[in-house]
């Protein structure tokens, strides 16, 4: 998709926005919202700040485009792994297709993970905010699919779905923080076979 500069004399400077916002995205990634600057951005997209502006508003709304795009195409694995057949399945390909997401040497570790512990200032408040309405979204999407494995008798019925969600989520961010501080994926695959033995919840194996 193609774009331009606004309001800049001669001729505007087209660029495809697409590439733009993905080498943003990689910043982002690599630095954290805060240390990002805008210079950084521009020199990562190839082109101006005018251009920035028009095409993506200010940081804060390239960020939140940035990270659509990061959820569209490095996160497509959490559904695929929700609708695997049993809760224990589903588990295991969300920790695995996580860690292997996070083992890129380019974007190592989770974006919206770094992201938060680079957050520390009040003007973060409202990325940090987007960051936390994020992870709740795919926080109520597997309670939601622990509660059907229920339903279904996949996991026992006295388990406490909340906390086995809570469970789920600090093993995939544990993982996050451990690829951004160099873990290779050998090492991150058998922290998630090893946290897998302890599975609480029953059944493991796909119903017959």
């Amino acid at each position: 998709m193609k774009d331009s500069a606004c309001a800049v004399v001669g001729r505007p400077r087209e660029f495809d926005k697409e590439d733009a916002l993905a080498a943003a995205l990689k910043v982002f990634w690599r630095k954290g919202y805060e240390a990002a600057s805008l210079s950084d951005l521009t020199d990562a997209m190839g082109i101006t700040r005018p251009s920035l502006y028009c095409a993506f508003g200010n940081k804060e709304e390239l960020f939140k485009k940035a990270l659509d795009l990061y959820e569209r195409e490095k996160l497509a694995f959490i559904d695929q792994a929700l609708a695997k057949p049993t809760a224990y399945e589903a588990v295991e390909c969300l920790l695995l297709k996580g860690a292997d997401a996070q083992c890129d040497p380019e974007t190592p570790g989770c974006m919206g993970v770094n992201s938060v512990l680079a957050c520390g200032g009040i003007a973060s408040e409202s990325v940090r905010e987007e960051l936390v309405r994020r992870r709740l979204g795919i926080e109520t999407k597997l309670r939601e699919r622990f509660e059907r494995a229920k339903l279904d008798g996949d996991i026992r019925a006295d388990c406490d779905t909340c906390s086995l969600t809570a469970y789920v989520l600090a093993l995939a961010q544990g993982l996050a923080l451990q690829a951004s501080a160099g873990l290779c994926l050998k090492d991150l695959r058998n922290v998630v076979a090893l946290a897998l033995q302890a599975w609480p919840c029953g059944c493991k194996a796909a119903v017959a």
